[in-house]
């Protein structure tokens, strides 16, 4: 609704902050309503009491227009004070959210260039280029996002076990001694390590290494237990020997395979009279 204009043609404005008029809209609320009454009061003479009615109702718009009037300016004065924040926070809210958003494809486009170079480094341990296919994941442990880098170091240890089971050996010790891999990880780190030493180490190292890895909650305890029986075995710690092999076959939870080999072990403790 259009602002009322008085005869002279200035517009009614708000002074102050609060809903009630200043003292300059009272006058000319004064002044319009003396006028409507004169403008009413003739009205009724010419041509009767609708006339008068339709001037009360003019009052009472003024009063509306003048209430509206101060809410806009409320409002624009709100506004010339916070909106500066009101922006601000709106370009904080785009900027956090395309910073995140670009963070996420950053990420997305590294896991897919480390997911490429880790394949094309198997392709070239698989066609018989493990020199190449050793750079190559010694390259990704490095460069690699941190998935990529623990798989990496595990396959770049596999590699050198063919031509320098000593530095495989260290390889797999280092990503045992990290701990940010993951338990499971470092378990397959030091179990791979104690299957290099099984031919030449001693049991004391061998169980030294893999005894911790035969408990019932640890995931690779077949395997671990495995091999300190055929390492106790080499020795000539035949009782060592029975005692994994017995605790590889009364395991239900055992697989078929191992506790088959398990089985032919203590067959040979038994022919050999000395378990």
């Amino acid at each position: 609704m259009a602002a009322y204009k008085p005869v002279d043609g200035s517009p009614i404005k708000h002074c102050g902050i609060w809903s009630l008029p200043c003292s300059r809209h009272i006058v000319r609320l004064i002044a319009a309503a003396f006028s409507g009454a004169l403008r009413r009061s003739f009205g009724q003479v010419l041509w009767g009491s609708s006339f008068g009615g339709c001037w009360g109702r003019s009052v009472a718009d003024i009063f509306q227009e003048v209430d509206e009037e101060v809410r806009r300016e409320q409002l624009q004065k709100l506004w010339q004070r916070y909106g500066h924040f009101a922006i601000a926070g709106c370009i904080l809210i785009v900027v956090a959210v395309g910073g995140w958003r670009g963070y996420d494809w950053w990420q997305a486009k590294k896991a897919a260039e480390s997911g490429a170079a880790f394949e094309a480094a198997v392709a070239l341990a698989e066609t018989g280029k493990h020199q190449e296919a050793e750079a190559a994941f010694a390259k990704l442990a490095t460069d690699g996002t941190a998935s990529y880098r623990t798989l990496a170091r595990l396959r770049e240890a596999a590699e050198l076990a063919r031509t320098d089971k000593a530095a495989a050996v260290k390889a797999y010790d280092d990503i045992a001694a990290d701990k940010s891999a993951g338990q499971a990880i470092d378990e397959l780190a030091a179990l791979r390590a104690g299957f290099l030493l099984v031919d030449t180490a001693p049991y004391s190292e061998i169980r030294a290494r893999l005894e911790p890895l035969t408990g019932a909650d640890k995931t690779f305890r077949h395997s671990a237990r495995e091999l300190l029986a055929l390492s106790a075995w080499k020795s000539g710690d035949m009782t060592a020997a029975r005692q994994w092999a017995d605790m590889i076959i009364t395991d239900p939870q055992s697989p078929e395979g191992t506790r088959s080999r398990a089985e032919v072990l203590g067959e040979l403790i038994a022919a050999s009279g000395k378990g």
